[in-house]
């Protein structure tokens, strides 16, 4: 059987062997961290390394890094009218969103709908300072909070997170930032994003699926109340025995992620515009999106005109290639891209390649001669239709 050609990794990136190796020996240990003999001592000591070298990776501070169950769970967290900076505060009024968002952050989590404004994209798929000045202007009077990725995960276009934040922030605004698909490829912490808080999810970068972390900057910020009651672990923000395993092995990923960040970004850029001139080599009138922008430098997203993406995707899957139709959140139910809406593109839907730290040229090279082959068959039975 031909080997697989892995494709995907804004969908899940395959588990790193230092993540792999944290997991087993942290289930090796037997206690509860909230436990306190000696077993449970050492469980928490896993614990709060991970929750160090998070907070490390992120330039933040320990005690503001609270493990979920994933990034939708930590979005959650942060999406509420309830943060505020000051404990008798009153509730933000208004939720301002990028119109490329997750679908987890278009619909608002603990925000009513009509408290949720979406705030336009430029055609090369970054949210539009302007519209965000005119959004802000109109609610002078409100308190605002912006929810704004720093990389979209269909395009891989750069958000201007630290120029969105100056302007929230010069209006008394709170910024949270989807660092889902930018930490680990480009350097991500409070210091270049300049936001409030941050959300990560560990199998984007190689660590096990259903765990992440949502990141507050400094302690001045506070949830009126936890989703999650009981015990008071994760400093009474998030309750639940803590899986010491699954965050052992987020925090190795991470870890080994930005470990060197200029050379694998280097790397990976190669290989995408390799890839991206493979797929022109086959197709010269094929679109790219967003790559008059800002990239992260592992993602493509592209449509040959005449082809169906959906259909091409299914053909390349059955070749052993594996990619996307846009976010892998909505591809399951074949969704249309609300990205390429935004960006007022005439295509509903595109491919989505992402690349990672298992990616090779190897992998590329196999994937041209599948494209090839592939778009070959499909205008073929166009012709003969």
């Amino acid at each position: 059987m031909a080997k697989r050609v892995y494709l995907d990794h804004n969908a899940t990136s395959p588990l790193r062997p230092q993540a792999r190796a944290a997991m087993l020996d942290a289930l090796e240990t037997l206690g509860n961290p909230s436990s306190v003999h000696a077993e449970g001592r050492a469980a928490k000591a896993l614990l709060e390394d991970a929750r160090a070298a998070v907070a490390r990776a992120i330039g933040g501070h320990r005690r503001g890094v609270v493990f979920t169950s994933g990034a939708t769970e930590a979005a959650s967290l942060a999406l509420s009218p309830g943060l505020r900076r000051e404990e008798d505060a009153p509730p933000i009024d208004v939720l301002l969103t990028g119109a490329g968002e997750h679908l987890c952050v278009l619909q608002g989590h603990r925000f009513p709908l009509d408290a949720v404004e979406t705030v336009p994209l430029t055609p090369d798929g970054a949210i539009s300072l302007r519209a965000l000045e005119e959004a802000l202007s109109r609610r002078a009077d409100a308190r605002v909070m912006l929810a704004l990725q720093a990389v979209n995960n269909e395009t891989g276009v750069i958000q201007p997170v630290a120029e969105a934040a100056a302007l929230v922030h010069a209006a008394k605004g709170v910024v949270v930032c989807d660092a889902v698909q930018s930490v680990g490829r480009l350097e991500t912490t409070f210091a270049t994003t300049d936001a409030d808080i941050l959300f990560l999810s560990s199998h984007k970068v190689g660590g096990p699926m259903g765990v992440g972390a949502l990141a507050f900057r400094d302690e001045s910020l506070h949830l009126a109340a936890p989703m999650l009651r009981g015990g008071g672990q994760e400093f009474g923000r998030r309750a639940g025995t803590e899986n010491v395993s699954g965050i052992a092995g987020f925090a190795a990923a991470l870890t080994t992620a930005t470990a060197d960040l200029a050379g694998e970004g280097s790397r990976l850029a190669d290989l995408r515009d390799e890839l991206e001139r493979q797929v022109l080599k086959i197709a010269p009138d094929a679109r790219f999106y967003g790559s008059e922008a800002p990239r992260a430098p592992n993602a493509s997203a592209f449509a040959i005109p005449g082809l169906a993406p959906r259909t091409m995707l299914m053909a390349l899957d059955l070749e052993n290639v594996a990619l996307s139709a846009g976010s892998a959140c909505s591809s399951g139910k074949m969704m249309e891209s609300h990205v390429l809406a935004a960006m007022g593109a005439a295509e509903k839907e595109a491919l989505r390649a992402s690349l990672g730290w298992s990616s090779t040229q190897e992998d590329v090279e196999q994937f041209g001669k599948v494209l090839a082959r592939v778009v070959d068959r499909m205008r073929s039975r166009h012709s003969a239709a």
